[in-house]
């Protein structure tokens, strides 16, 4: 699925991706490819990105910490305040603050 993370100021991430964990306003939750359509609110927390590959677009030209998680080059971890979710044909858009 493709997956794109947007703020006001910019693109944070553009790319494939295996899956995605959110901070849901109930909790986490993960969507997978071929997840059924949704649209959600996001709160608080850290957005965990599960890559098949290495190489992946990350844009920090506004100092967005985009960053490895755990050491492992295929799992990234993005902080957000808050934002919205909507996920429709194996395409992911979150729209963080």
């Amino acid at each position: 699925m493709y997956l794109e993370i947007v703020s006001p100021e910019a693109t944070l991430f553009s790319s494939e991706v295996d899956s995605v964990v959110v901070p849901g306003v109930n909790g986490e939750f993960e969507m997978l490819k071929d997840h059924a359509p949704i649209v959600s609110i996001l709160k608080e927390g850290t957005i965990r990105i599960n890559t098949h590959t290495q190489s992946h677009l990350v844009f920090d030209e506004l100092h967005t910490e985009v960053v490895p998680h755990n050491d492992d080059n295929k799992v990234l971890t993005v902080k957000i305040n808050s934002g919205t979710i909507e996920m429709k044909d194996n395409k992911l858009i979150i729209l963080a603050d």
